[in-house]
């Protein structure tokens, strides 16, 4: 009679420990919760269905609005080491490491970062963009090896993000991160958990059960995504890439943003639109140069000096450029 060799890796019986351990575990994770009143959804009005889905997302919101303090100190110690040449490392596997990717490659056209100052990692690597790789987010052994390859410095940030803030290849790649002496910051939707405790700055974003139970692309990826624009937004707004409300460091890389970077000095300044013009042509097409022409009444040359000396600080350039500036 043939007998089963339950000795192997792949044995059901040998995996059936570790597969108990992880259930437990989830088990007793707010986002992966059932929501007990949504167990007859499929049978509700495709109207009803929505409107349950638009409440469910206004908790959002004020669950982030509750870390603003948590998210404000991030942001503080993010924009402190950008600013000396540190760059910013968004970590995560699945939906939270495209919301990474996807923050990351915003950052060049919105504030004309370099393409290697905001980076984002994803578990499996590019592959895992728009397909599942399958193990990747368990393998915290390609954590480290991300790192080893970006040559991740004492003075950079990596910014873990999980939804169950358990994912083992985001908790390793920031417990890698802060034994290296990188700034670390852990974003997630179950308090105390693992991730938490690896950060200096445990972001954690109680959004509770998900209308679908376990799909964390739901809430806990629409506040993954608020957290995200805000520390990379307010990171360069405390770097001085905007003046006021208004991206001065935009990239004029196609013609919408060439037409942008016309209304920017338009409504930084107050100036015509032939004057803007003639300003943006002598700039170079660079926003800051051309309103700093503008409103501090210099030619591009000395705009482009003043800006250097201010370190690209627009504010700072324009009072300079006033007089007894």
């Amino acid at each position: 009679m043939a007998t089963t060799d339950t000795s192997g890796a792949d044995s059901p019986v040998q995996s059936e420990g570790p597969i108990r351990d992880l259930r437990a575990d989830l088990t007793s994770l707010a986002t992966e919760a059932r929501r007990s009143d949504l167990s007859g959804i499929d049978r509700m009005a495709t109207e009803a269905i929505v409107r349950t889905m638009n409440a469910e997302d206004a908790i959002v919101a004020p669950a982030v609005g509750a870390a603003a303090g948590a998210i404000a100190a991030a942001v503080d110690a993010i924009a402190a080491r950008m600013a000396a040449g540190g760059r910013l490392v968004y970590v995560g596997a699945g939906t939270a490491g495209r919301l990474g990717v996807l923050d990351a490659s915003e950052c060049p056209p919105t504030f004309n970062t370099d393409p290697e100052q905001v980076i984002g990692l994803i578990a499996g690597g590019p592959a895992a963009i728009d397909s599942a790789v399958e193990g990747a987010e368990d393998d915290e052994r390609a954590a480290v090896a991300d790192l080893d390859a970006l040559g991740l410095a004492a003075e950079d940030t990596v910014v873990g993000v999980s939804a169950s803030g358990r994912t083992p290849y985001t908790v390793a790649a920031v417990a890698c991160a802060a034994e290296r002496g990188a700034l670390t910051v852990g974003v997630s939707s179950n308090p105390g958990s693992p991730l938490g405790a690896a950060a200096a700055h445990p972001i954690e974003i109680d959004t509770g059960p998900e209308l679908l139970a376990g799909s964390t692309r739901l809430k806990a990826g629409t506040a993954q995504k608020l957290v995200l624009n805000t520390l990379s937004t307010v990171a360069m707004i405390r770097m001085g890439k905007t003046y006021g409300n208004l991206m001065v460091d935009v990239r004029s890389s196609n013609e919408k943003l060439r037409a942008r970077a016309h209304r920017i000095v338009e409504m930084a300044t107050g100036a015509g639109g032939d004057e803007v013009h003639r300003a943006l042509s002598a700039s170079g097409g660079d926003v800051k140069t051309a309103i700093l022409t503008i409103l501090g009444r210099v030619d591009a040359a000395e705009a482009a000096r003043l800006l250097g000396a201010c370190g690209g600080r627009l504010r700072e350039a324009v009072e300079a450029a006033a007089p007894g500036g």
